[in-house]
């Protein structure tokens, strides 16, 4: 698991790490030999001089002192370690899903990304700080103490000795027993997290429906399977519990059997039966607590593998020598992008010059919020090639492709902070005045001024506290702060009611003003003024031209404007 661990965290922290382990280890082997001492202390005092124990009680309460203070240190390195361990975990996480492909984020991912981002993370780096230790000391303590115990009475240490792959094999066969449920366990897990936030985010359609005072169905069902699961885990870990116990006590009885005939024989004294026994029960308890130290060492490695999963995901890959374009055209050339075993894009071909607008049409489905992605790099197309300026966006740097584009998406998400954070995040170096600027060409500050805190005003998780209007002059205002070269749309305006929609038409020409422009739009009012239209459908092109070219080939197009223009049209 050591091994694991550092591959997740990488071999920087081999050192740290390593001289944790050897300080827990030469902690456990020094709590071994003080009760070693035991022996002749007993010795001493069922013998002849009981004065004699003195010293060897001193020699104890010396080791306990020095098993007190290797404690000490070696729990002190693993909370440290631990804790930065736990801070380069989540710095590695973060990065790399920062890298990871949009198109990864798919359903689902929310809840185990959430999973294991809290609870996931903090397990698994407990591990030094809270479980290493006990299980170091429940697994060398008691080698230590039957180390000494052969070396007393080889007949004793050997019989204490036969134990040690008895219970090494117990916990083999109950971790392996324990998997599939384990397994299944992490599994319901996930689902019940994923269901969860879809019933919280579902409160608006429930409380529509009238189902305020009804459980979510789906939720229930989930949290049934995941208490299914977590009580076949328990039961499938008795057996090995069960097998412990009973081994443990076999062989302190055997002990205690084996020991009487030697005092009967006159091999050994009963003061050594009695000291070796004594310390034969020292070893039960560390043994004893194997089984549920076991499932939390089996948890940790099991959160371990999932975020070594994680992190092993290929990020898109960064060019070794990144490319600069001079020119902020577009090309589409025999672009061909397969997702979920579906081929989404087919073989597209498509340009557009610098400074021109392009408006991408089509029924739901056809491909073309994707065109949108491919551009921006959320995704790597499977052939072909998508080029700005003439440079292939895998030659460009991922922060130097991002800063050439603004996007507009329909579903604008804000941070929890205030409008000028989130405005500022198109270029947190503007000046105050830029983001006035900004705010006024968007038609945000007829917003900001009616809000009671102004500037200052919080928007809440998500810009909860925001109306979906106001939410997209802040995209808009963030947009035109960034002051990017291309400017990719997607249906912008499709969910807004008249006034709203008025005022971001407004806010979406001044920043689209001079640059190329990709847009993606239903309602086709906002695309007749494009320099070039495409119709797409089954991911291909099946019509392009100007508004007014379409509408005389009655084609396609023609046919979705005539249900645009109709009365109950969009």
């Amino acid at each position: 698991m050591i091994r694991m661990l550092l591959r997740v965290l990488g071999h920087q922290y081999a050192r740290p790490v390593r001289r944790t382990v050897a300080l827990m280890t030469a902690t456990a082997v020094v709590e071994g030999l003080s009760y070693v001492l035991l022996v002749p202390v007993l010795q001493a005092l069922f013998g002849d001089d009981p004065a004699a124990a003195r010293p060897w009680l001193i020699g104890f309460g010396a080791a306990v002192a020095v098993y007190a203070v290797l404690r000490y240190v070696s729990d002190l390195s693993g909370f440290r370690v631990g804790t930065t361990l736990l801070r380069g975990t989540y710095r590695r996480l973060g990065d790399h899903l920062a890298r990871l492909p949009v198109g990864w984020y798919g359903p689902g991912r929310v809840g185990e990304v959430s999973l294991l981002a809290s609870r996931g993370v903090l397990q698994a780096m407990s591990v030094l700080a809270h479980v290493l230790a006990p299980y170091v000391s429940a697994a060398v303590t008691p080698l230590t103490i039957v180390a000494v115990m052969l070396a007393y009475n080889w007949q004793l240490g050997l019989a204490a000795l036969l134990a040690a792959p008895v219970v090494a094999g117990i916990q083999l066969w109950t971790g392996r027993a324990t998997a599939a449920a384990d397994a299944d366990r992490h599994h319901r897990d996930q689902q019940a997290a994923g269901r969860v936030i879809e019933y919280l985010q579902a409160q608006p359609v429930l409380r529509a429906g009238g189902r305020t005072a009804e459980r979510f169905g789906l939720l229930d069902d989930s949290l049934r399977e995941l208490r299914r699961a977590s009580r076949r885990s328990m039961l499938s870990a008795l057996p090995g519990i069960l097998g412990l116990s009973l081994t443990v006590q076999a062989i302190l009885t055997a002990l205690l059997v084996l020991g009487t005939y030697l005092a009967l024989g006159g091999a050994i004294g009963p003061a050594e039966v009695l000291a070796i026994l004594v310390l034969a029960t020292r070893c039960a308890d560390p043994l004893l607590s194997l089984g549920d130290i076991g499932g939390q060492v089996r948890g940790a490695r099991a959160e371990l593998v999932k975020l070594d999963t994680l992190l092993r995901t290929p990020p898109l890959p960064e060019p070794g020598e990144p490319l600069s374009p001079a020119r902020h055209d577009l090309e589409f050339d025999s672009v061909t992008f397969r997702h979920g075993g579906r081929t989404v894009i087919d073989g597209l071909s498509l340009t557009l010059p610098e400074g021109r607008r392009l408006a991408v049409v089509g029924p739901s489905g056809a491909g073309k919020t994707t065109l949108l992605q491919l551009l921006a790099r959320f995704h790597d197309v499977d052939a072909g090639a998508v080029r700005i300026g003439g440079v292939d966006v895998r030659a460009m740097d991922t922060q130097m492709l991002m800063a050439r584009i603004a996007i507009v998406f329909q579903d604008v998400y804000l941070f929890d902070g205030t409008i000028e954070d989130n405005i500022r995040l198109g270029r947190p170096d503007a000046t105050e005045a830029e983001v006035r600027a900004a705010a006024g060409a968007a038609r945000l500050d007829e917003v900001i001024d009616r809000l009671p805190d102004g500037w200052a005003t919080p928007v809440g998780e998500g810009g909860a506290l925001l109306s979906g209007g106001e939410r997209q002059r802040v995209s808009i205002a963030r947009a035109l702060l960034k002051d990017a070269p291309i400017v990719l749309l997607d249906e912008v305006t499709s969910a807004l009611d008249p006034v709203n929609e008025a005022a971001v038409h407004q806010g979406i020409e001044r920043l689209m003003a001079g640059r190329t422009v990709v847009m993606v739009a239903h309602r086709l009012r906002t695309v007749r003024d494009a320099d070039h239209i495409a119709f797409l459908d089954g991911g291909r092109i099946v019509e392009e031209g100007t508004h007014d070219e379409l509408l005389r080939r009655g084609g396609r197009y023609a046919a979705f404007w005539d249900i645009s223009m109709a009365p109950n049209g969009h």
